[in-house]
């Protein structure tokens, strides 16, 4: 059982919604905030699985609610849901720490779809041998563990889409890897333009992860894709 929770500001959506997942598709449990605020104690108090959530909405909206979230809680899958997509609402939603966009209006199985795919690579980045660790310059890089290590002794939890963009990268250093295959493997969309301007706030971000070695450097390969360097 899904326990996905809700927050949604449209009590007739709402209700759609939750008739979708629950009657239409089955297997999900799914719990309704009206506002981004009672959304934040909801999630404190009953812990879901992911969170589904609109933009816009009284009291507290997503974006705030969202920040708060990941002030504790790297790990929780969160997907908006909005009609709300210009490049800057994007570019905003995912640097905060959000997972990924569905557009209103849409089905129950394509917001099934999204939910899956979410859960999916969530359980691939913690459940696998967790002994296995990959070193790039000063950096140790433990993906079961959604740990990045530096040689000083500081760490930075990682969120999923970010341990396995460096698990790719810290396994072929001094190589390619192709943007194609960063963004189908982690982002389950149609959209390109979108996925791909995630990709670039995710790269901005791991750069910054990775700035305190001099030598180490994500390198974009104009038309092909990203590499990790050592110099």
């Amino acid at each position: 059982m899904i326990r996905l929770l809700l927050v949604e500001d449209d009590a007739n959506l709402s209700y759609i919604i939750q008739g979708g997942l629950e009657d239409m598709i089955g297997g999900y449990e799914v719990t309704i905030a009206p506002n981004g605020k009672e959304g934040l104690e909801t999630y404190r108090q009953m812990k879901p699985d992911i969170i589904v959530a609109d933009i816009e909405m009284p009291v507290m909206d997503g974006y705030e609610m969202v920040r708060r979230i990941r002030e504790t809680d790297e790990e929780i899958p969160i997907l908006f849901s909005s009609a709300r997509v210009s490049p800057k609402d994007v570019v905003k939603g995912y640097e905060l720490g959000v997972n990924n966009y569905v557009k209103k209006p849409f089905l129950p199985e394509e917001l099934d779809a999204h939910v899956r795919a979410l859960l999916r690579m969530k359980q691939g980045t913690t459940e696998k041998d967790k002994t296995r660790t990959l070193t790039v310059g000063e950096y140790t890089l433990e993906p079961e563990q959604a740990t990045l290590r530096h040689s000083s002794g500081s760490q930075q939890l990682l969120t999923p889409r970010e341990t396995g963009i460096l698990e790719l990268l810290f396994r072929k250093p001094e190589e390619v890897v192709r943007r194609e295959i960063i963004l189908d493997k982690f982002w389950n969309t149609e959209d390109d333009y979108f996925a791909s301007r995630s990709l670039d706030v995710f790269v901005t971000k791991l750069r910054k992860l990775l700035s305190q070695d001099d030598a180490v450097s994500i390198k974009t390969v104009k038309g092909i894709g990203l590499m990790i360097t050592v110099s």
